[in-house]
């Protein structure tokens, strides 16, 4: 779509990311798919974009659907909030965010004070929740 290296006009991200949901029809899975066929300069720029919401780019990472609690806060996101990372989930003394930087998803437990383990790649979410989980074990 876009030159090797040529910036992604707004509008023409726009019109992308709109075609993309008016053909996926609410299906991530469909939506992930048709997002992995793109140009990576134009799927980057949408990953961190209003034009997505924060579950979309967690589905297209993780290919997985989380608890219903974890997908109405990512719901309610845009995915540019996922620069800063978004809280996700917690237990009494920890936190798990969600985020991107450099492409890539990461996820980071925090204990409110400081990021005390983090993860990256595919199998990132699922890592988190076992550290959550067991945090003295890791």
């Amino acid at each position: 779509m876009s030159e090797k290296g040529a910036a992604v006009t707004y509008p023409r991200l726009v019109a992308i990311g709109d075609k993309l949901l008016e053909d996926a029809d609410d299906d991530v899975a469909l939506l992930s798919r048709s997002m992995d066929a793109l140009e990576q300069p134009v799927r980057d720029e949408l990953l961190v974009s209003d034009l997505l919401n924060a579950y979309q780019v967690f589905y297209y990472f993780f290919r997985i659907e989380p608890d219903i609690l974890v997908q109405e806060r990512l719901d309610l996101e845009p995915a540019s909030s996922l620069i800063n990372g978004l809280l996700i989930e917690e237990t009494d003394l920890l936190e798990m965010f969600f985020g991107i930087r450099n492409t890539m998803p990461i996820i980071f437990i925090s204990d409110g004070d400081k990021v005390v383990a983090t993860f990256s790649g595919k199998s990132a979410y699922d890592k988190g929740r076992i550290f959550l989980k067991n945090p003295e074990y890791l």
